[in-house]
């Protein structure tokens, strides 16, 4: 028994370094480059510089104006709003869903799930932004996001409502809890672990999004992180030192939104599902 204890903690202890490794030396790399000149930056070596250039990440942000800037602003609004959207409709859909069995539910669900696998239309989608006078609007392109990933939310809602006792609502009947009572004040605040999972990976998916901003949010005032390395790999295409900064500077708040929530992530919820 002891030494089939000790093979799995050295399996364990395996796998951490090797996850450690796959992550930490992409990232090390990266950072390694965005610390250098120009001159040693474009050989893509490994090694440490032999003088660090801080200023490369003061040059990325001055870099069209303070476009970075402009670009932080628009994907922390876009992954805000979106975020919070998605928490709140696709908590209600998915409440719904789960609760009710008859055939226009069933139908619902198959549209959901039809929802999963068909991407957007980008020309229809343009061309009905277009009619309604939201194009290239934040409006629009929080509503596109939400539209997105709403099937997906629904389905992870959907896994983790069904390990919520219906008896709790039945006793809120009792109590004379109406419908959405039950709804805000004993199912949603249930919910927390599966909303951290999903603060975490729609807010990486819609902060991380490059081809919906790209066709449906196009403008320099309108520009996300993303659109900034495409950008910047046309404008400094010789210049792997601000290219490598850039990343850096777009990969830290979504590192940052990680460990905040990591407490909650989707290992809490993954055996009910």
């Amino acid at each position: 028994m002891k030494k089939q204890k000790t093979l799995i903690l050295i399996g364990d202890v395996i796998g951490v370094l090797v996850t450690g490794i796959i992550f930490l030396v992409p990232f090390y790399f990266m950072f390694v480059q965005s610390i250098k000149s120009k001159a040693e930056a474009n050989e893509l070596s490994i090694r440490w510089p032999s003088e660090i250039h801080f200023e490369n990440y003061l040059e990325v942000f001055k870099h069209a104006n303070y476009q970075l800037v402009t670009a932080f602003k628009n994907s922390a609004i876009l992954a805000l709003f979106t975020v919070v959207g998605l928490l709140v409709t696709a908590a209600m859909a998915a409440y719904v869903i789960q609760r009710r069995h008859d055939r226009l539910m069933n139908v619902i669900q198959a549209l959901v799930m039809v929802g999963l696998m068909i991407p957007a239309a980008i020309l229809p989608t343009i061309h009905m932004l277009q009619s309604l006078h939201i194009y290239k609007t934040m409006f629009s392109m929080v509503m596109i996001e939400i539209a997105l990933q709403t099937p997906f939310a629904i389905m992870l809602y959907r896994g983790y409502m069904a390990s919520i006792p219906r008896e709790l609502e039945e006793a809120a009947r009792i109590d004379g809890c109406s419908v959405w009572q039950i709804f805000w004040k004993i199912i949603f605040p249930l919910l927390k672990p599966i909303q951290a999972s999903l603060i975490i990976l729609v807010g990486v998916q819609t902060f991380n999004d490059f081809t919906n901003p790209l066709y449906f949010l196009p403008g320099s005032e309108n520009t996300t992180v993303q659109l900034t390395l495409y950008n910047y790999k046309g404008q400094l295409a010789n210049s792997y030192n601000l290219l490598f900064a850039d990343i850096i500077v777009i990969t830290v708040p979504m590192l940052i939104l990680f460990l905040i929530f990591n407490k909650k992530s989707w290992m809490e919820w993954l055996p009910v599902l």
